[in-house]
């Protein structure tokens, strides 16, 4: 996401949004040293904003990587809230664990290894914001795991949907009005 945040808007939002703290300036570091594309501390800011804006109590994530997006999630959560991190990468959720518990967050994570959207089907909801960044060509079916969990007033994102060539807007916004998705084969 970050690369498509231009520059005045990354300016203005480190200049009034949560700042990134120790850790995740060490987990931004880590994500340019190997290559993974993490969402930058502007977007990350902007999470965390929109959490504390519909009160969000809990947090379900499609893909976590690392933990990066999930560890500005449960800096704006209430003490009793809960962020879902859900990873296929065994080694990737681990180094989450370690970030949450450095960061002393790990009391607000509870973390899943393996497929997302399986994760998604057995857990109840109500889930307050998701963020949805797991195999973007799942992006669809993600979302119809995950919508009748999600409250009125309650936010899902879909990082880079708009621009994955694998993503269909047309599909998208006809799941967003209510609609369910027809597979022709």
């Amino acid at each position: 996401m970050s690369e498509l945040v231009s520059e005045d808007v990354t300016r203005f939002a480190h200049a009034i949004g949560p700042q990134p703290d120790e850790i995740l300036k060490q987990m931004d570091e880590y994500g340019a040293e190997i290559g993974f594309p993490t969402v930058g501390p502007a977007v990350g800011g902007w999470l965390a904003t929109l959490c504390r804006l519909v009160d969000a109590e809990r947090v379900f994530e499609f893909g976590s990587g690392f933990g990066y997006s999930a560890y500005w999630f449960a800096r704006a959560l209430p003490p009793t809230g809960e962020v879902v991190l859900t990873e296929i990468d065994e080694d990737e959720l681990d180094r989450a664990r370690e970030y949450f518990d450095r960061g002393d967050l790990a009391e607000h994570a509870t973390f899943e290894h393996g497929d997302a959207i399986d994760y998604a089907r057995e857990y109840e909801g109500p889930f307050d914001v998701v963020l949805i960044d797991n195999e973007k060509h799942r992006y669809e079916e993600a979302f119809d795991a995950i919508r009748e969990k999600v409250p009125p007033g309650g936010v899902v994102v879909a990082d880079n949907a708009m621009t994955s060539p694998s993503v269909d807007f047309e599909t998208v916004l006809e799941l967003v009005e209510g609609g369910t998705v027809s597979k022709s084969t």
